[in-house]
């Protein structure tokens, strides 16, 4: 369902950029998150796959390694991208009067790309840290790496690790603050906006409170489903739990699901593709017709 929503997402934004010749900073922002995520989901199902059906291949150190650096590199993007597309819905929607904001919500587009790029940048430079094991994070003891020969044994000290901790949730802390803070003040914006508005109705159903609320419901499940992943995400990484353990398997189910939820809730709160998925649902459904009406006529002959 992911791949699925991310994968539409993605064509919908690429299209419009093929056509016009240029993309809007919105669809700039949905672009690089739907493609992050895609390459994440069919990644997560590539380990799984390989996990289950050919550990010892799995697990030797080159692809084991490389299959570490890139889930986190991946979701490293997914988290940026999601907190500048935060961002830039709060610059853009919320109305506040301070002259930095408003220089903010003039600058915005410019900056953004920009922004999109030396996220992706940071993403791989915190993700290079796990191309070492030093990924489980264990004090004074002989401990098997998970998903490894149990020949494989690692030791650290107790003052290792508050550095481990620091450096492997370093790429996770900025985005997740980020996207914190500003969907809790764009949903504060929304929500006093919308007393405002409700104060001076005059009884009937206003379409543009009713986009307000829409709006605040939207931005909340967002911040829900964020934080989510980002706890499961830091909990997985912290390597509290053994590998092999219900909770890690959990947490993973958690990070499978944030994205596909994430992009489900983009589209339906999306005015333009919930237009083009309503166009393309009833197109889906309109072949077969199509189909049957076309080869009607040629059986009418036969008979």
């Amino acid at each position: 369902m992911g791949i699925i929503a991310n994968g539409f997402i993605m064509a919908i934004n690429a299209a419009a950029w093929v056509q016009k010749k240029m993309v809007s900073t919105n669809g700039r922002i949905l672009l690089f998150l739907s493609v992050s995520r895609i390459a994440l989901q069919s990644f997560m199902m590539l380990e799984v796959i390989l996990s289950s059906t050919s550990p010892i291949f799995y697990n030797k150190d080159v692809l084991y390694d490389s299959f570490k650096v890139s889930f986190m590199f991946l979701n490293y993007c997914s988290l940026w991208f999601a907190a500048w597309l935060s961002f830039f819905y709060f610059v853009k929607i919320a109305n506040f009067s301070h002259p930095l904001f408003l220089k903010l919500k003039w600058r915005i587009s410019g900056w953004m790309p920009w922004l999109l790029w030396l996220s992706l940048f940071i993403s791989l430079i915190s993700s290079v840290l796990f191309c070492k094991d030093i990924y489980p994070m264990y004090c004074n003891n002989s401990i098997t790496i998970p998903f490894s020969n149990s020949t494989k044994k690692v030791h650290f000290t107790e003052t290792n690790v508050l550095n481990l901790v620091f450096f492997f949730n370093l790429g996770i802390l900025i985005p997740v603050i980020m996207f914190i803070v500003t969907a809790t003040l764009l949903i504060v914006s929304l929500k006093r906006h919308t007393l405002h508005m409700r104060s001076h109705a005059t009884g009937s159903r206003d379409p543009s409170m009713e986009a307000h609320m829409g709006a605040i419901k939207a931005t909340s499940y967002f911040l829900i489903l964020y934080i989510f992943n980002a706890i499961a995400l830091f909990l997985y990484l912290s390597n509290i739990f053994d590998a092999s353990s219900p909770w890690n398997i959990l947490f993973k189910i958690i990070m499978a699901v944030y994205p596909a939820g994430h992009s489900v809730l983009l589209i339906q709160d999306n005015p333009g593709l919930r237009r083009a998925w309503k166009q393309l649902w009833s197109q889906i459904h309109l072949y077969p017709k199509e189909k049957i009406l076309r080869s009607s006529p040629k059986e009418e002959h036969r008979t």
